[in-house]
């Protein structure tokens, strides 16, 4: 029985990082496409006289967007599923001698969980914050080339006007384009530390519980520290004598 249960605990650890994996790469194009959305648009606007047309359309990527979107949000279902059957075994009475470890795996993966949502929900918020926005700009675009094209002015102020406006929306962009880097790198970072402090505090928890490991830790320390004196009075000696050497 208790083979049968270690082989089930396995499956669902299976099942939770083969759902990670795909998260992880779904989330990736899931940004791409949510980033290269504004430029796109951009560039057909900017080459509106050409004969060719986009591989991809407005239409098109708001599918692509629609469906993937819902490719994700079925996948975090899906993990919310197995991290909830996880957490179900660990209150199985038969595994109570390993509840602890099994609890430290299962709120890993709740940890993975919640980052993938909160990733998600704000690349969804985004794109759909450049779409508005970019819906807005178009309409005003296509509005003042309505006018132009009605009224059969194409003097220098509306060229100007035109041209400050370009600089406007390019301004924007960049800057929107800079935050988010900033704070994909601040969220990394966030990321790199806790994982660090998790590392820190398994590190810890292994040399409280094993005295002789804290002990070896600790003369691996001292050594480090006696190395570096000794070294560090090498190079203070040596460069006394190049001093002396020199000024002699």
């Amino acid at each position: 029985m208790a083979g049968g249960n270690s082989n089930y605990w396995e499956d669902l650890r299976k099942q939770a990082r083969q759902l990670e994996n795909e998260l992880d790469l779904k989330l990736v194009s899931f940004s791409k496409l949510c980033t290269s959305y504004s430029s796109s648009r951009d560039g057909r606007r900017g080459d509106s006289s050409s004969d060719t047309t986009p591989l991809l359309s407005n239409s098109t990527q708001d599918r692509m967007f629609e469906t993937m979107s819902v490719e994700i949000e079925q996948l975090l279902a899906k993990l919310t599923g197995v991290n909830d059957n996880m957490a179900e075994y660990t209150s199985t009475p038969g595994v109570t001698s390993l509840n602890a470890a099994l609890m430290h795996t299962l709120q890993r993966h709740r940890d993975i969980l919640q980052d993938y949502t909160h990733e998600f929900h704000k690349t969804k918020s985004n794109f759909m914050a450049i779409r508005e926005r970019e819906d807005l700009l178009g309409s005003v675009r296509k509005d003042i080339e309505t006018y132009k094209s009605g009224s059969g002015v194409n003097n220098r102020r509306t060229e100007l006007f035109l041209k400050e406006h370009e600089h406007l929306r390019n301004s924007d962009r960049l800057l929107d384009d800079t935050i988010s880097i900033a704070m994909a790198t601040k969220e990394n970072m966030t990321s790199q530390r806790g994982f660090l402090k998790s590392i820190q505090s398994r590190v810890n928890t292994l040399a409280n519980r094993f005295p002789a490991i804290n002990n070896l830790i600790q003369r691996i320390n001292l050594r480090k520290r006696r190395d570096s004196l000794i070294l560090g009075g090498v190079i203070g000696i040596c460069t006394i004598l190049l001093l002396l050497y020199a000024f002699h």
